[in-house]
C-alpha cells in the first residue's frame, strides 16, 4: 500500500515469507485479505499479481470508509472519555508535525490512531471489520494527500472533528468525519480502468 510492490508485480507466496521472515500461513491470509479488498488478483495455483486501482474502486471504498467514520462518531461521541479527547488531540499534534517534516509514513500512522479512538469508542465489530476491508484501498489517496498541502487542511479537519466530539456536537461530528473522507481524491487513473 505504500508502493514497494507496483502494479502487475507477481507475488510468491514463498519469497513474501522469506522477505518478511515468517511462514507462508500468514503470507497466504494475507493475499487473501488483500484480495478481498482489491488490492491483488490471486490465480489459483498460479501467482498473485498486484492490480493497479482504478479510480472508481477507490471512489467506491472512500464512499464505504466516509459512511462507517460517520457512524462511528455519531456511536461514540456520547462515549468519548476526556482522556480519549486528549489522545486525539495528541495524535493531532503529532500528525501536524509529521506533515510539516513531509514525513508520510508518520503521519499515516498518527492520522489512523487519531481515527482509532472513536471506532473503538463506538464499539461496534462490524463497523470496524468493514473499516479493515476498505480502509486499504484508499491509503495510496492518503498517502497523495499527506504528500501536499492538503495535508495541512487534514489536520484542520482533524481540529473541527475534536472540537465538535469535546462540545459533544453530535451532528456536526459526524458531518466532519464524512467530509474528512468523503474529500480524498481518487487514486491517480490507471489506463485500462477509467
Amino acid at each position: 500500500m505504500d508502493g514497494t510492490l507496483a502494479p502487475g508485480e507477481q507475488l510468491r507466496d514463498g519469497d513474501l515469507a522469506t522477505w518478511l521472515g515468517v511462514s507462508r500461513t500468514p503470507v497466504r491470509e494475507a493475499l487473501l485479505r488483500l484480495a478481498e479488498a482489491g488490492l491483488v488478483a490471486a490465480q489459483p495455483g498460479r501467482s498473485t499479481t498486484v492490480t493497479s486501482l482504478s479510480e472508481r474502486a477507490v471512489r467506491e471504498a472512500r464512499d464505504v470508509v466516509a459512511a462507517m467514520h460517520q457512524l462511528a462518531v455519531r456511536r461514540a461521541v456520547g462515549n468519548l472519555s476526556e482522556a480519549e479527547i486528549e489522545r486525539m488531540r495528541q495524535a493531532n499534534l503529532r500528525f501536524r508535525e509529521a506533515i510539516a517534516r513531509g514525513d508520510i509514513e508518520t503521519a499515516l500512522r498518527v492520522d489512523d490512531e487519531l481515527h482509532a479512538v472513536p471506532i473503538a469508542a463506538a464499539a461496534n465489530g462490524a463497523l470496524a471489520a468493514v473499516l479493515d476491508q476498505f480502509s486499504p484501498v484508499l491509503r495510496r489517496a492518503e498517502m497523495l494527500r499527506f504528500s501536499s498541502v492538503a495535508g495541512v487542511a487534514s489536520a484542520n479537519r482533524h481540529d473541527d472533528l475534536i472540537q465538535a466530539c469535546a462540545e459533544g456536537d453530535v451532528e456536526r461530528a459526524a458531518q466532519i468525519a464524512a467530509g474528512t473522507w468523503s474529500t480524498l481524491d481518487p487514486a491517480p487513473r490507471s489506463p485500462d480502468e477509467q
